[in-house]
């Protein structure tokens, strides 16, 4: 990992000088946009609406809106007077029991590591975090933007998650709120089965992005050169009126059925290394695209060039299983 800042944690008279890491990081599988033709890269260019010029970075400004087609223009010497904490230290506001903050305020998390001269004081605000139950409510600066966030213990490493501003979370508005709904002592007796029955204890390790194995499994068709298959899709179910009691006792007992049996450890997307030992390469339109993308003014020389491969039977299609 590479810090991505450095300053210090000051809390009374204390100060720890950390690193800052990333403590997360996006697994999705990322696209380039590209022309179907030949293959180039498509490219977004910045331009001013007003006179078509396309313009750089030194050139563009902060505009506020105040309405009637009217800007406020702000540029780098504004912005540099504004009251802002510095921007190399987390400063501790109060200590305040873990329990209290409900997750809808925090936003990203990163990892702090000490310094080797700040060691000792890290643990020590460490563990008594960790035996206080305690979290510290701090301010940092990040990104020429003062944040809230939380120090909390995970690891064995001091976490720094930040939080958005109270007015930055909405008040639910919805109509049923005010609806005078009447739920039956026994349908909250048999909800509070269903919930008992599908309990257990969170292992991050038992879940995984379903959606992301089937894309990169699509990815890996195409480079070995065979079919995919697209999954079954399961409709939504339609919104209609339904028995609750007649479904919640059906759900219980499915859950119950489900937890008699073994449960097997969900399988992850087969790669297309193994599966390419079993079926013959062969070469597609996707396969020959793999190859060095031709330039503009050597398309006609390449089409004339390439001669069409023989016919040959396709595979069979192979349907991926679901866990």
């Amino acid at each position: 990992m590479r810090a991505i800042w450095k300053g210090a944690v000051s809390f009374g008279l204390v100060a720890i000088s950390v690193k800052l890491y990333s403590a997360t990081e996006e697994k999705d599988v990322r696209f380039h946009q590209v022309h179907r033709a030949d293959g180039g890269r498509i490219r977004y260019k910045k331009t001013c609406e007003v006179c078509g010029t396309e313009v750089t970075t030194a050139d563009i400004v902060k505009g506020f809106d105040i309405g009637g087609g009217e800007l406020v223009l702000l540029d780098d010497e504004d912005m540099a007077h504004l009251p802002l904490s510095s921007s190399r230290a987390v400063d501790v506001l109060e200590f305040v029991p873990a329990d209290q903050i409900d997750p809808i305020f925090y936003n990203k998390a990163y990892y702090l590591e000490p310094e080797k001269i700040a060691v000792k004081p890290y643990v020590l605000l460490r563990d008594a975090l960790r035996t206080g139950e305690r979290v510290a409510i701090v301010k940092v600066a990040l990104r020429q933007r003062e944040q809230l966030a939380t120090l909390r213990v995970r690891d064995d490493v001091l976490v720094l998650n930040t939080m958005l501003w109270p007015d930055e979370v909405r008040t639910p508005d919805f109509g049923f709120l005010e609806d005078d709904v009447h739920v039956r002592p026994q349908e909250l007796a048999m909800a509070a089965s269903l919930i008992e029955s599908m309990s257990g204890d969170f292992a991050p390790a038992d879940f995984s992005d379903q959606y992301r194995a089937a894309v990169q499994e699509v990815i890996d068709a195409k480079i070995a050169g065979r079919e995919t298959v697209a999954p079954p899709t399961v409709e939504a179910p339609e919104g209609k009126v339904i028995d609750l009691m007649a479904a919640l006792k059906a759900s219980v007992a499915q859950a119950r059925a489900g937890h008699a049996e073994a449960v097997e450890p969900r399988a992850s997307a087969p790669r297309a290394s193994a599966r390419a030992e079993t079926a013959p390469p062969k070469k597609t339109a996707a396969k020959r695209a793999l190859k060095a993308v031709p330039e503009p003014e050597k398309k006609a020389t390449s089409k004339k060039a390439a001669a069409p491969a023989p016919a040959a039977k396709k595979a069979p299609a192979r349907r991926r299983k679901t866990a």
